[in-house]
């Protein structure tokens, strides 16, 4: 029993947490990136000309913040040697370069907007960064204060520091949901030269550049989530008018996230399922008890049934277009009749929901039975594909929004996801609804309406 518990815990614990990977110890982290990709940034400085680097200077982007997708940040650059780590300690008037003094003998505080350069160490970058969104700064540089030893050829350690094996990353601690400007670490041999220019009191103009790959005139997005994750709740309530207005300009996938059972330990070696009412199939497919209450409520494996159901409809109503209509219909009905404890896995609200989206019941529970079932000791073929297509990923924070298979920083909001699908169309191809609404400061209302301010949009695709 003791073991069985440690199992129970153990597989609670990881999807409760923000990280299902340790980005500080894991050597194959990499982030919500499948394939290793990472979203498309450039970092160069503009003044002075001689700091100017030919494709700009390597670097690392945070896991955390908003950016700007399709858009630069270009500002002059300052730099502090206070760590950052106490909000109610930075002094905004000092640090380099130096600035005229104001009425009160003063130097002048940093004036916004600006890059904030700070040394890393002390505490974590989200503490930094936010901290830094807190005094005004547009974006962040982190100055790496400790040599990579790949780079000893033209990295010089401060004395007493030796060089590190493994790179610094941008991670989020599990409190970086607040922040929204961007942030990237530069590597310390390059750091070194800027601060050295702002401590001369030279000016330092630097800008950040984001873009996503843009391979064709069609844009791919995927969500991965599950029926009882919380936050992208509000996303796919809203979401199916921006999908069905970009239309078959952009194939969406819907990704539902459930752990290997029989890598979790949760078959016995005599076959008998550990993790009890967590899995089907005998203990093969798992998900987390929502209310982490193994005797009451709903179970993990009403979780998986659902997951299941999801995909299914998503078989049937949404692999052709990539719109998936009614599979956006199905998710807000089932939201707004059965996402209870009571009637969570209630087989007649479950059919009312499949109803009023206009759903085939038959057509999916005959889906879910020839995939395998849930019920014997045998393999689901559709929960075998989604095992696959989640290690694929590397997906390890819940939810998760890809782009053209590159991770969304920030929260899962309609105009940050609306505008990286449109920055990831080809140049001179985006659809009139992105060309009309993405810079739109209401884009929802804007695909509503049909235009933003006085701008009309023509046609939706």
């Amino acid at each position: 029993m003791t073991y069985v518990l440690a199992i129970l815990l153990s597989l609670n614990a990881l999807a409760s947490t923000s990280w299902a990977q340790d980005p500080a110890t894991d050597p194959n982290y990499r982030g919500n990136d499948p394939d290793g990709a990472v979203t498309t940034s450039k970092l160069q400085v503009h003044v002075p000309k001689t700091l100017t680097k030919p494709g700009g200077y390597e670097h690392r982007e945070a896991l955390f913040g908003i950016p700007p997708y399709g858009a630069s940040l270009t500002q002059n650059v300052f730099y502090t040697e206070q760590d950052l780590c106490d909000a109610n300690t930075i002094d905004t008037r000092s640090g380099f370069p130096i600035r005229a003094q104001d009425d009160s003998g003063q130097m002048m505080p940093w004036p916004s907007p600006y890059i904030l350069m700070v040394n890393r160490g002390g505490c974590t970058f989200v503490q930094k960064v936010r901290n830094a969104q807190r005094v005004g700064a547009a974006g962040v540089m982190i100055a790496d204060n400790t040599c990579l030893c790949s780079f000893q050829d033209v990295c010089h350690p401060d004395p007493g520091h030796d060089c590190e094996i493994r790179e610094p990353i941008m991670a989020d601690d599990g409190s970086g949901s607040d922040i929204s400007i961007p942030s990237f670490l530069m590597f310390k041999q390059d750091a070194d030269l800027v601060k050295a220019e702002l401590m001369a009191n030279h000016v330092v103009r630097m800008e950040m550049q984001w873009s996503l790959p843009a391979p064709d005139d069609r844009v791919e997005y995927e969500l991965w989530t599950t029926p009882t994750d919380t936050i992208s709740k509000d996303f796919q309530r809203d979401f199916k008018e921006a999908a069905v207005a970009l239309g078959n300009r952009a194939f969406f996938t819907p990704q539902m996230y459930i752990y290997d059972g029989m890598r979790s330990g949760c078959v016995s070696l005599d076959g008998e399922n550990e993790c009890y009412n967590l899995c089907t199939n005998n203990g093969r497919y798992c998900a987390t008890d929502p209310d982490n209450d193994l005797d009451r409520g709903i179970s993990g494996a009403d979780v998986v049934k659902e997951s299941l159901r999801r995909m299914c409809i998503w078989q049937y109503y949404g692999t052709t277009d990539g719109v998936g209509a009614a599979w956006w219909d199905y998710v807000n009905e089932f939201m707004y009749r059965c996402d209870t404890e009571e009637f969570f896995s209630n087989n007649q609200c479950i059919k009312d929901a499949m109803a009023h989206a206009n759903i085939d019941d038959t057509k999916i529970d005959q889906c879910m039975s020839d995939s395998g079932g849930l019920d014997e000791d045998v393999e689901n073929s559709m929960l075998e594909i989604q095992l696959q297509a989640k290690d694929k990923s590397g997906v390890v924070i819940l939810p998760a929004m890809y782009v053209n298979r590159v991770s969304i920083r920030g929260s899962l909001e309609f105009p940050t996801v609306f505008k990286a699908i449109c920055s990831g169309y080809a140049t001179g191809t985006a659809p009139e609804v992105c060309t009309t609404c993405a810079t739109c400061p209401d884009s929802k209302g804007c695909i509503s309406n049909g235009y933003c301010g006085s701008k009309k949009l023509q046609e939706s695709v």
